[in-house]
């Protein structure tokens, strides 16, 4: 079977399904109300208008199939003897790879000059792009900023201090939380907090009668004498802020928690520190002796809602790997996206090298959904630097990834003097940025001679630019081809106008124009490549 005829007995059946659907009104054999299954595969449909290869989900698997000396395809169910067929591939990836890219340092970015700002060190829990501003929360202050770089202390007259409002002081100590906005809330709402809090023993009894699914015993801290819990606020413009009286779960997440609203899910979703941690032997009963801290690997976990009030237990979604020294942890998570497309989910978690050096490197991880995770290939994004300097001692980053006027990206991160555990009387800390230039944070490259195909999409746009690099010799060559894989009128291989060289969202083109050609309907994209590498497209 072919590709068209697999896809017309595909068709049949949804069309025969439909029928028998519409024919029960609706409803199943027992009279229930039928939801819609959720259709999967081609065509996918970006959320927004920028296409960076995170992982290979947007990167067709290819095909093959084995064909006799007549050109007949024997693919398992025909006959030929070892020898006689030969195979044949389509759209088959060969000859790339990932590699994600190292980032410059910069920094500090902001200091301390205030007598309400702590003393130690200013550390961006949050910084977002939002309108035409650029947002940052540190602790209780707030700051802006018109081009991400250069901040500024507005007069929010919101928190007396010392007998005057004038200062950029919030009523949220927004320490070892996330601010996100919500698209999907009444303004009142609009704006949402979520971070690490603690409880009383009072709440915490109280929290387990009315919520028994939502409590784990992991959060009594019996040692520090401590309970945690997952606490939220919410706000109309993410300065006034209203806390919610119940904590959202009782779970033991005492760092950094990221949180946003995923529209395609349509519910709230928090990444949280977990464990890889195994349960304790039924036939021990000795509670002196449960001590689960030392062997708990920290490691990062996943909750969702669709009620932002009430979350279940995180479940683990990402934990230290076996190419890591045994003694590495999964420290912080920094959940964010690529700017310009939230359906690109990323993660640059923070590894503990615990044992070896107290200090810490930042990963890069990746998702299609948010939920399935993996690390991408290649040197950690970002290390801690020479001991001595400002951020010499340890580095985590928090979220957002964002992008500057000029096109590079920036995420934040705090750099701290001493090593994590260091003692912390004369601790220092100030926020920096890592910085990749024009946006090259992941590259899909090919060393040397190398081709793929991306899925089949909707159109996003009637033209394409290019972020890539050819070096000397090199280059890249497009074709647009329908959802069958024959190449549109004018935009084949034969036709590309070549990329070469380093080109900055550069507009594709061919012999006949620059656009795609695909007349609206869903198109596929082939590429060939010869010492180049790609780090993202553009939709317009």
């Amino acid at each position: 079977m072919n590709r068209r005829q697999f896809l017309s007995a595909t068709a049949s059946l949804a069309a025969a399904s439909a029928l028998c659907a519409s024919d029960a009104d609706g409803v199943d054999a027992g009279g229930s109300p039928m939801s819609s299954p959720l259709r999967t595969g081609e065509p996918y449909e970006l959320v927004g208008k920028r296409l960076v290869f995170t992982n290979w989900f947007y990167v067709r698997p290819g095909s093959f199939g084995w064909y006799d000396k007549n050109g007949n395809n024997v693919t398992v169910g025909g006959s030929a003897a070892l020898g006689e067929a030969a195979m044949r591939r389509t759209n088959c990836p060969t000859g790339i790879r990932l590699v994600a890219q190292k980032a410059e340092r910069r920094g500090p970015v902001l200091k301390s000059e205030k007598p309400w700002e702590n003393s130690k060190g200013i550390s961006f829990s949050t910084v977002m792009r939002d309108g035409g501003r650029y947002r940052a929360w540190a602790a209780d202050c707030y700051y802006e900023s018109r081009d991400g770089l250069t901040w500024e202390r507005p007069d929010l007259r919101i928190v007396e201090r010392d007998g005057s409002r004038a200062n950029n002081l919030i009523d949220l100590n927004t320490t070892g939380g996330t601010v996100f906005r919500d698209p999907s809330a009444p303004q009142s709402e609009r704006y949402k907090w979520v971070g690490t809090e603690t409880i009383s023993r009072e709440e915490y009894d109280a929290f387990r009668q009315r919520r028994p699914d939502a409590w784990e015993p992991r959060a009594d801290r019996t040692d520090v004498g401590q309970i945690f819990a997952l606490g939220g606020a919410v706000s109309p413009d993410g300065l006034r802020w209203t806390k919610l009286p119940e904590p959202l779960a009782v779970e033991h997440s005492d760092t950094h928690v990221t949180a946003y609203y995923d529209e395609r899910l349509r519910r709230y979703v928090i990444y949280t520190r977990n464990y890889m941690i195994g349960p304790t032997a039924e036939s021990f009963h000795d509670d002196r002796f449960r001590v689960w801290w030392d062997q708990g690997r920290r490691s990062i976990g996943r909750t969702e809602s669709a009620d932002f009030r009430e979350f279940p237990l995180s479940e683990v979604i990402l934990v230290p790997t076996p190419d890591m020294e045994p003694s590495d942890l999964l420290y912080t998570n920094c959940r964010t996206t690529i700017p310009g497309a939230p359906d690109l989910h990323l993660m640059f978690p923070a590894i503990w090298h615990a044992a070896v050096a107290d200090t810490t490197s930042i990963a890069l991880a990746s998702s299609h959904d948010g939920k399935v995770w993996q690390f991408v290939p290649g040197p950690s994004v970002l290390e801690t630097a020479k001991l001595g300097e400002w951020d010499g001692g340890c580095v985590f980053t928090g979220p957002n990834l964002i992008e500057l006027p000029n096109g590079d990206f920036a995420l934040p991160y705090t750099g701290y003097v001493f090593p994590h555990k260091y003692p912390r009387g004369q601790l220092a800390f100030a926020g920096g940025y890592a910085i990749w230039p024009n946006g090259r944070l992941i590259a899909l490259e090919a060393r040397k001679k190398g081709e793929f195909a991306t899925a089949v999409l909707m159109p996003p746009g009637s033209r394409m630019r290019i972020n890539a690099v050819a070096r000397a010799g090199g280059s890249i060559r497009i074709e647009v081809a329908d959802f069958d894989g024959n190449a549109f009128p004018g935009r084949s291989f034969d036709d590309s106008a070549p990329v070469t060289g380093d080109q900055y969202r550069t507009t594709v083109a061919w012999k006949s124009g620059d656009d795609l050609g695909h007349g609206g309907k869903p198109f596929m994209l082939r590429f060939r490549m010869d010492r180049a590498q790609i780090f993202g497209l553009d939709f317009e």
